[in-house]
């Protein structure tokens, strides 16, 4: 198995729905630095499509989704 990667920063938004997951990481990731990572978990199942496409729109990678029973953790480092 894979590590999960060190988040400089985590938010929860399990139990929020799309699209405030989205909307929230966007306002949590500004104030990152560059490099930095933020770690979000949601158990949205919209999230597992949101979050790569939204890193790939803002040029943000995203570096892995990793599964827990019932909501998943997606880390993305700041470009």
């Amino acid at each position: 198995m894979t590590e999960m990667p060190k988040a400089d920063k985590t938010f929860d938004a399990r139990g929020m729905q799309c699209p405030v997951p989205i909307l929230k990481a966007k306002k949590m990731i500004q104030v990152l630095e560059t490099g930095q990572v933020l770690e979000v978990l949601s158990d949205d199942p919209g999230s597992k499509e949101d979050f790569p496409r939204w890193a790939k729109r803002t040029g943000n990678e995203l570096l892995g989704i990793f599964d827990e029973d019932d909501f998943a953790h997606y880390f993305i480092k700041k470009s």
